[in-house]
């Protein structure tokens, strides 16, 4: 199975700039895992939103969209769980 390429929009960049170095690093191997497997089974799709979908790691959520024919994952916002879907 061919691996998906995984693309940051600049918005997580800074969202992960903020976070503890700890949390950074566990944030960055569940979205590094999405390259291999990009709707795991833990993944939910967001109600709302047409490609949407999101993963937890702790306390944050990983919000991402999966386009399978060009086999990339767009992941849009890392926040905390209380602020992630404002705004979506």
């Amino acid at each position: 199975m061919a691996s998906y390429r995984i693309l940051l929009k600049p918005s997580v960049e800074k969202d992960l700039r903020s976070l503890p170095k700890g949390t950074v690093n566990r944030l960055i191997i569940r979205i590094e895992a999405l390259a291999m497997d990009p709707l795991p089974r833990q993944s939910v799709k967001l109600t709302g939103a047409e490609h949407l979908y999101r993963i937890r790691a702790g306390d944050y959520r990983v919000i991402y969209a999966v386009d399978h024919q060009t086999r990339l994952v767009t992941v849009h916002y890392v926040r905390h769980r209380k602020e992630a879907y404002r705004g979506i």
